[in-house]
Parts: structure tokens; C-alpha cells; sequence
């Protein structure tokens, strides 16, 4: 693991995982999730437990990945971006308590290798972001992107669905 800041700075939960040179900012909260090789994680940016981000991956400041999530290799997400994991969510259950881990489940929700999120977008649980999909800035996606799809708005509407190959499978394909 390398840091920018002292570790001072970060609250690393001792069951975390991270693979090999991943960049960690300042103000950074992590716990039982795993992140995978040269990722990078900006400032004042949240992973909660159960999350996986696969490797190369950039994830920016300000963003909120919650349980339930899972970021496969070589995407971006940009600043600011937050993922929901209930759809209904509630402060107390049907009795008047707080609710708790018993009373509700996590949607999961999948971005796909390649993948680019835009800054302020909000991606609603049980949703999977295709392969190589770009998610314009400030989107609210609220179902399923396909793979190679521009999608922006609010909702999120299809703009444009791309059959080429992405920057990164040019890169791969030419080694």
C-alpha cells in the first residue's frame, strides 16, 4: 500500500484488502471491502463493507460507494458520485424502532470492466453499468446501462450506443 498522507488522515479498517500499489488520499474511509492492484482513491471518499473494485481502477474525490456495490477493473469514477443501495429506504421498521441490518437487504449493483461514471452522477441500487458505458455528469441512472451506451440526464436516457472498441481494449489488443 502507498499513501499521500500519514495514515492519520485515514480510517483503514483492519479487514480491508488491498492489492499492490493502490494510492489512498487524505480523509479516506474504508472498511470490509477490497480493492484491487494501482488503484487510485481520492479524498473524502467512503467504501463500505462488501464493496470490491477491481484493479486500475480511479476512483475521485467526494464519492460515497455504498454495501452492495462492485467496481470490476479499469473504471472511473468521478468526483462527487454516490451509489444507493435501497431504493426504500426508511429510518425505522414497521414497529417504530430504528431499523437495522435485519430489516432491510442491499440492492447490488455491478459498473463493468471499462466503464467511465461521471462527476455527480447518482447510480441507484440493483442496477448493472455495462462494459465500456459512459454515464454523463450529474446522471441520475435508474436501470440497467448497456455495454458501450452513453447515457446522461435525469433520468438517465440512452444517447448513443457504440459497437467500436473502447481506448482500453485498443491498448490491450496492440500488445
Amino acid at each position: 500500500m502507498s499513501t499521500q498522507l500519514p495514515l492519520t488522515f485515514q480510517r483503514i479498517a483492519p479487514d480491508v484488502r488491498l492489492g499492490r500499489n493502490v494510492r489512498i488520499f487524505a480523509f479516506v474511509n474504508l472498511y470490509g471491502c477490497e480493492i484491487g492492484n494501482e488503484t487510485k482513491i481520492g479524498a473524502f471518499v467512503e467504501i463500505q463493507k462488501g464493496v470490491t473494485v477491481g484493479e486500475r481502477c480511479k476512483i475521485s474525490s467526494h464519492t460515497f460507494i455504498c454495501e452492495g456495490v462492485t467496481i470490476e477493473s479499469a473504471v472511473f469514477i468521478g468526483h462527487g458520485v454516490t451509489f444507493i443501495n435501497d431504493r426504500y429506504p426508511r429510518a425505522t421498521n414497521a414497529s417504530g424502532e430504528l431499523q437495522s441490518e435485519a430489516d432491510w437487504a442491499a440492492q447490488p449493483t455491478i459498473i463493468r470492466q471499462g466503464a467511465s461514471i461521471g462527476s455527480g452522477a447518482t447510480i441507484l441500487g440493483g442496477i448493472t453499468v455495462g462494459a465500456n458505458a459512459l454515464v454523463g455528469a450529474g446522471s441520475v441512472v435508474t436501470r440497467d446501462v448497456p455495454p458501450n451506451t452513453t447515457v446522461a440526464g435525469n433520468p438517465a436516457r440512452v444517447l448513443k450506443n457504440s459497437k467500436t472498441r473502447s481506448p482500453n481494449e485498443r491498448a490491450i489488443s496492440r500488445s
